[in-house]
């Protein structure tokens, strides 16, 4: 493999990689406050046709970017207000959510189905990356470098600030929380929509970025592949970045193997592998329950009374 090969491997994992992070990171912020939202996949596509119609509108990706976290955002909202407020069932509402955004996307869609945009492209100076070597590091557009400052800042924030604990302890043990006066219901509202948000944005990078133009389900089940990552980090940020960058590589060698010909083994085939790989880690992590359920929030998926 010869050097400039290698580079586009590289950028290429980490493009494809991006949008799960993003997602995933915010899905775990979630779950870290005991709420399990299994509507990402419909953020994700509430969050890539606002996003590119936004941009289409305005001639801004970064006003398409904002749009499409606020899109994310209103949505999540919708999820908060029915599991949080209404004590509605969260797996059962998380669906009909991702269900939502799948028709709602498709309807807003309409009017931009085929039309092109100009991608977001890199974020620093064309004269930082002239090197392949460099382009590496300097070659990015804004959402690569923010969602990994954003896993840092996550680990960080959960780990070492008082709010960060509060959440936690939210997710851990919320009636224990209420009794010393913590707001459960605010936290948790506010961790679903900073979920939403960057579910929103993920979205938005398959709209402005990996492929600059809408298409029906865009997403093509990524939001489904992040909720999995979530669980095989054991909800702990560094190694959801390491989650999302080995899904990025199996995304990434099915692109390549298809553009090169590959023929061992069919299209279709090689259209599975990141499907495949994410049953192949849940069924590994199965192995294992007692593990996982040791590090999963002990109020995850519970519904909470104030009274």
């Amino acid at each position: 493999m010869n050097t400039a090969l290698l580079v586009s491997f590289v950028m290429t994992v980490a493009m494809a990689a991006t949008p799960i992070l993003l997602a995933s990171l915010g899905e775990l912020v979630a779950e870290k406050a005991g709420v399990l939202n299994l509507g990402v996949e419909g953020m994700m596509l509430i969050g890539a046709v606002t996003g590119f119609a936004a941009a289409t509108l305005t001639g801004s990706a970064y006003l398409g970017l904002l749009a499409a976290m606020l899109g994310g955002v209103a949505v999540s909202l919708i999820f908060a207000g029915l599991t949080l407020g209404l004590s509605a069932n969260q797996v059962a509402t998380g669906l009909a959510l991702t269900i939502f955004g799948t028709g709602a996307s498709s309807l807003l869609g309409a009017p931009f189905v085929g039309r092109t945009i100009e991608r977001l492209g890199p974020l620093l100076p064309a004269d930082l990356a002239e090197h392949p070597l460099l382009r590496v590091v300097f070659g990015y557009d804004l959402l690569v470098y923010l969602s990994l400052g954003l896993t840092f800042a996550v680990a960080w924030w959960l780990k070492r600030t008082r709010p960060g604990l509060i959440l936690r302890a939210v997710g851990e043990s919320d009636s224990s929380a209420r009794s010393i006066g913590y707001p459960v219901l605010a936290v948790r509202t506010a961790a679903v929509a900073f979920g939403g948000a960057l579910a929103g944005l993920g979205g938005a990078y398959f709209s402005l970025e990996l492929t600059p133009m809408w298409a029906d389900r865009l997403t093509a089940g990524r939001g489904w592949i992040a909720l999995a990552l979530v669980v095989f980090a054991s909800w702990r940020p560094l190694r959801l970045l390491a989650g999302a960058y080995l899904f990025g590589a199996v995304m990434t060698f099915e692109l390549h193997a298809k553009a090169s010909g590959f023929g061992l083994l069919p299209p279709e085939m090689l259209a599975m592998l990141p499907y495949l790989a994410t049953i192949l880690v849940l069924t590994l992590i199965s192995i294992r329950p007692g593990r996982l359920s040791a590090a999963a929030p002990a109020c995850l998926g519970k519904s909470f009374s104030p009274a």
